[in-house]
């Protein structure tokens, strides 16, 4: 077995339908973990997963149950990646209290509420995985500088930054073997940057979509937006034996866009 294997581990991805969420499923399964995928439509084919379980990552209930049923029929949980989220792309002046609201509601309180109802199964699968469990929380660029007409997004992903924080050191306080890290994207070619192109358009920043993919990709150091494939190798990594020594840090894949 090598450090990067998963074999035998079970992991739960969030936000599973997605661009990252799919990659990251199929890079789990590649590894050799057991992967239950979630979202929030009822039914879903997810390459990789085991299983798909509809949730809805803001309902404590919702998250509770499927707790349960992966203990119930895997009798443990190695990996929780809380990919779930949202973004809003607005002025502030436009954004409204419950758009606002929204976005904290999936990508902050759905990271809480996960790690919060994973805990004891996660520390009790921990004590016989080497390197422990792995909850991997997914921030952004966003999390780690501001952006105009994205006040919530940003703010949200700050959030996930300090609770992955806060959450490691009260582990490792406790003596918890649960490490965790947030992980920081640049700009992805997904469905969701399709959609900010779009309302940078809307809201009249850019001339069109072409123009706005073209300045943002230009923003990244290395001149070009990411794979999907390229954020889920560094959640495999954090969740194999070779991050054994890593919790409380941010894993930032984003092209150079933090280092210009």
């Amino acid at each position: 077995m090598t450090a990067f294997s998963l074999d035998g581990a079970v992991a739960l991805v969030t936000g599973a339908t997605g661009g990252i969420g799919r990659a990251s499923c199929r890079a789990l399964a590649e590894a050799g973990a057991i992967v239950i995928a979630s979202d929030l439509a009822a039914e879903a084919e997810v390459e990789g997963a085991v299983a798909y379980r509809q949730l809805d990552v803001t309902s404590e209930d919702a998250w509770a149950e499927l707790i349960r049923a992966i203990a119930s029929e895997h009798e443990r949980l190695d990996i929780l990646v809380n990919n779930a989220g949202i973004s809003i792309t607005n002025a502030i002046a436009e954004t409204s209290l419950a758009e606002f609201r929204k976005c904290m509601a999936i990508n902050v309180e759905g990271v809480f509420l996960g790690t919060k109802a994973a805990q004891d199964l996660l520390a009790r699968s921990g004590q016989t995985r080497q390197g422990g469990s792995s909850v991997i929380n997914l921030s952004s660029v966003g999390g780690l500088k501001g952006a105009a007409f994205m006040a919530a997004y940003c703010t949200s992903k700050g959030g996930v930054k300090l609770f992955s924080k806060s959450a490691a050191v009260e582990f490792a306080m406790l003596g918890l073997p649960i490490r965790v890290n947030s992980v920081h994207p640049g700009g992805i070619d997904t469905n969701m940057m399709d959609t900010i192109y779009a309302r940078y358009v809307e809201s009249g920043l850019f001339p069109d979509e072409a123009t706005a993919r073209n300045i943002v990709s230009a923003g990244h150091a290395m001149g070009r937006m990411g794979d999907t494939e390229e954020i889920a190798n560094g959640i495999v990594y954090l969740a194999s034996p070779a991050a054994s020594f890593m919790t409380g840090s941010e894993l930032v894949i984003d092209g150079g866009m933090t280092a210009k």
